[in-house]
């Protein structure tokens, strides 16, 4: 038998009903009637037993709710049990290259610079070509054994590899957020033994400075090329000068734009890690070599083809610079151009520049200038120094005898 609901009205009733009188919903739809809050009641007979209660709502379809968890229950002031929580969705299914493409805008929202972002594209090359070497299309269709496959095809040096593995691990968490994978199946790949310990940088010496520069006058002149501008040795210098005298990254040095770059003696710098803007100083013969540039070249005094993007200018002088390194050889290490900006800091902390003014021109910190450059860091060779001192003061002196 269903439960009668009416509306017992209190005293002070909002729609000046009198107390103790009921309405039903019938009676208060009408037009014109005065709505008000008291409780509705409802009444009938439940398990053999007829009895009246208030739902304790004012509202007829929350009453209708309550009246009907008392019938399903079978008893008053009964409730019936919650229904059972849904099944979690399965993820929903995505390709390998949808996912990829979602990652990569991820990064280029982030404004990494355009070195960094290329570095994920190649990662994301390199897991494309693992996916169709397989005939995976959907992203699910990758797994843990998947992962230790694809990391183990990797021929990179360690840290090179550290580095990857962390844009991988990034990117199968950016799937599991988003509900296209149901786990990690990264987590437990770890980065190379050894990986972790601090890079070993190697600047290049005063003399094999002399040596590059010498190489340079002996490089011949060469004839410009479809959409190219002619260089020679006196070109190559001078940009070797301006990563030598600024810390320049080749990238930065290949784009230098010289109304922008250069006031006075100044250069500014623009520091990709600590987003804060600086300038450097450079000596008066290199100003003038500079602008000497700017009336032949214009503006972009590095520009020597017909692109603008930065990597492509880069490698152009990449390129250049590589055949000094030849005719300076041989090397220690492997020359690099990106070892005259350890060159820079080199110089700097042999003339004694305090350690926080070296790592504010390079845009990095006083912590990885001291873990990376400890060699150059005259305060630290001192202090070790003292130490020592210290330590074997109180040993005896033993009395040295010529051996014949």
């Amino acid at each position: 038998m269903s439960l009668t609901l009416y509306r017992r009205h209190s005293k002070g009733c909002e729609a000046s009903r009198p107390g103790g009188s009921f309405t039903g919903e019938f009676e208060e739809g009408r037009r014109g009637a005065k709505r008000c809050s008291c409780t509705i009641h409802a009444s009938g007979t439940l398990a053999g037993t007829f009895h009246r209660m208030q739902t304790g709502r004012f509202r007829w379809d929350d009453a209708r709710i309550i009246a009907a968890q008392w019938e399903a229950a079978g008893a008053w002031g009964g409730s019936i049990k919650p229904p059972e929580p849904p099944e979690p969705a399965a993820p929903r299914a995505v390709t390998i290259a949808e996912s990829s493409e979602a990652y990569l805008a991820k990064c280029e929202n982030r404004g990494i610079q355009p070195a960094t972002l290329s570095k994920y594209r190649t990662f994301v090359k390199q897991l494309r070509a693992y996916a169709d070497a397989r005939g995976y299309v959907l992203l699910d269709q990758l797994t843990v054994a998947d992962m230790d496959c694809f990391y183990a095809s990797w021929r990179d040096g360690k840290r090179a590899k550290a580095k990857k593995l962390e844009r991988l691990k990034s990117f199968v968490r950016f799937c599991v957020k988003r509900g296209w994978l149901a786990k990690d199946i990264s987590e437990d790949l770890d980065a190379p033994e050894g990986s972790s310990l601090p890079a070993h940088k190697t600047p290049f010496t005063d003399a094999e400075l002399e040596r590059i520069y010498a190489s340079c006058d002996a490089l011949l002149p060469v004839a410009p090329g479809p959409g190219h501008r002619a260089w020679r040795g006196e070109d190559v210098k001078d940009f070797i000068w301006l990563s030598v005298y600024t810390g320049l990254r080749i990238s930065d040095a290949a784009t230098f734009d010289i109304s922008k770059r250069l006031k006075g003696n100044d250069v500014f710098l623009r520091m990709h890690k600590t987003k804060r803007e600086l300038y450097t100083w450079i000596p008066d013969w290199l100003v003038a070599r500079l602008r000497a540039r700017e009336k032949k070249h214009g503006a972009l005094i590095f520009r020597i083809g017909e692109s603008f993007v930065t990597r492509t200018m880069a490698e152009n002088w990449r390129v250049k610079i590589a055949q000094a390194f030849v005719l300076a050889g041989p090397f220690e290490e492997r020359p690099t151009p990106h070892r005259f900006r350890h060159t820079f800091v080199r110089i700097l902390l042999e003339k004694g520049v305090p350690v926080a003014d070296v790592a504010e021109l390079i845009g990095d910190t006083e912590e990885m200038v001291r873990r990376h450059y400890a060699r150059w860091v005259p305060e630290r060779q001192a202090r070790l120094t003292r130490i020592l001192k210290e330590a074997f003061a109180d040993k005896p002196t033993p009395k040295v005898v010529a051996i014949r």
